[in-house]
């Protein structure tokens, strides 16, 4: 069991702290989770460092849609890695492409250059590339510790084939996560079918808001999206989902 390893997709400090105390191994803070995860605030990674004795990974993505970045959206992102190691943060995830689906080789070694010391995991960028194995070898080449991937597919399950794959060919030298749509019903046959030992997952459940009036004709984000309704990772989710796959394990 000790060989597995889980990473919380974290979308504040209370879901830090809900992740540390449920067994996580790791953290991916994120903001702008309808998004797919954007770089969070100072205060947020400032805070999440205070309370978390976990690794603390700190997504880098300046905002949702593609992975194509403008120069001036890699000098955004060099300064948030910057601001991350400030912080004291364990690690980074990032991800760029090119306009033909292939990794941007370019960009992200010069993001990687700020992250002197830290573990860089490269994000489901990897999921939207036209040739997952040639990117494979360019990101080991580039370093990184991790691909956090789905196999290319909406979710984990569905992309165990694609995901066993991608692990025989990584061949331990890089580690292949798990994510998206991992659960408490699917981690231990993904493991069992691929044999991944790294997974990531949100562990959230829906949190009733306390306000006591709300202006249901008012949307503050894109209408549909309950407002009186908080997503948030709790440490009974944590345990269930590592617990699943810790019977399979034994």
């Amino acid at each position: 069991m000790s060989e597995l390893k889980f990473e919380i997709c974290a979308n504040s400090v209370q879901s830090c702290i809900a992740a540390q105390k449920g067994g996580a191994d790791r953290v991916e803070l994120c903001a702008g989770i309808p998004e797919g995860g954007t770089t969070p605030s100072y205060g947020e990674i400032l805070l999440a460092r205070k309370y978390l004795t976990i690794k603390l990974h700190i997504i880098i993505r300046p905002r949702g849609g593609d992975f194509l970045y403008s120069p001036l959206e890699l000098e955004i992102m060099e300064n948030d890695i910057i601001n991350a190691q400030k912080l004291g943060a364990d690690g980074i995830v990032l991800g760029c492409l090119d306009k033909a689906g292939s990794i941007d080789i370019a960009s992200c070694k010069k993001l990687i250059s700020h992250a002197q010391g830290m573990s860089i995991t490269f994000h489901r960028a990897f999921d939207c590339c036209q040739n997952q194995l040639i990117a494979l070898e360019q990101i080991i080449d580039m370093g990184c510790e991790r691909i956090l991937s789905s196999g290319g597919y909406p979710t984990a399950e569905e992309g165990i084939i694609q995901l066993n794959t991608l692990n025989k060919a990584a061949n331990d030298r890089i580690k292949i996560m798990a994510g998206c749509g991992v659960n408490q019903n699917n981690i231990a046959k993904i493991h069992k079918d691929t044999k991944i030992k790294e997974f990531h997952f949100s562990a959230r459940e829906i949190l009733t808001s306390k306000m006591q009036y709300l202006n249901s004709k008012v949307y503050m984000g894109l209408p549909g999206i309950k407002e009186n309704e908080i997503p948030e990772t709790t440490s009974n989710e944590v345990k269930k989902i590592i617990k699943a796959v810790s019977k399979s394990n034994l």
